[in-house]
């Protein structure tokens, strides 16, 4: 039953970190005292890889991410450091890994991972149906709708669909946006790949059927004026 109106707590759901896997891109910077030092390793950050993508803004089309492409084997090559495993890590992980070797070729660097490619689509009753490239990794379901536009006047908020591929099985999960137990869903915090799904009210589909109606009783009227004039013509 919906229950935000009324004023309680609850515990948030845990966040588990994501962890890295192959064909997923990361940006790695190393910075130094001297910025030319490590020029190489970071111009990798602005390079294009092709991919399809949608900007937050809901632009739509071919886009560009820029970062290291995470290997089949599950590892990524960067310049000078060499090849570095990040399967199954998290950007935490990672940072600490190449930290360390960056260390036997730089003097105390800063190193920083982020994933380049946490990509959460949106579809059915909000703004702006499309697949959003979000800026970190602790993307909740309230903020993908965000990105989204929020829902239309005509999405079911008691009926949200989250879909997910868990080891090339498929789950089904549903939301009521309007109950308080959203947050301890452990499921609250997205993951790379999520789909959320907005059904349509019963309005949009009695207007969706009666607009289906409609088409077809003019198609079902111009065909019967067509025949009446085809009869009454004499070749």
């Amino acid at each position: 039953m919906p229950d935000t109106a009324k004023y309680r707590t609850v515990t948030m759901a845990t966040f588990n970190t994501p962890v890295i896997q192959p064909d997923d891109i990361l940006q790695v910077s190393i910075q130094t005292l001297d910025p030319n030092a490590t020029a190489l390793l970071n111009q990798q950050n602005t390079a294009n890889w092709s991919v399809s993508a949608t900007s937050p803004s809901g632009s739509t089309g071919a886009g560009v991410v820029a970062g290291y492409l995470v290997d089949k084997e599950g590892y990524v090559i960067l310049p000078l450091i060499g090849k570095v495993m990040v399967k199954d890590k998290t950007t935490d992980q990672v940072r600490d890994a190449v930290r360390t070797k960056a260390a036997e070729f730089y003097k105390d660097p800063v190193v920083n991972v982020r994933f380049a490619n946490f990509k959460i689509t949106v579809l059915g009753e909000v703004t702006r149906p499309a697949s959003y490239v979000m800026p970190n990794e602790k993307i909740t379901l309230l903020d993908a709708i965000g990105a989204a536009g929020d829902l239309t006047i005509y999405g079911r908020r008691e009926n949200v669909l989250l879909i997910r591929d868990n080891n090339g099985k498929k789950e089904f999960i549903r939301f009521n946006l309007n109950n308080s137990q959203l947050f301890t869903s452990p499921y609250y915090y997205l993951q790379q790949g999520d789909v959320v799904y907005v059904e349509p009210n019963k309005s949009k589909i009695a207007s969706t059927d009666m607009a289906q109606v409609k088409r077809i009783s003019i198609m079902a009227t111009v065909l019967t004026l067509l025949i009446v004039v085809a009869s009454r013509v004499k070749f």
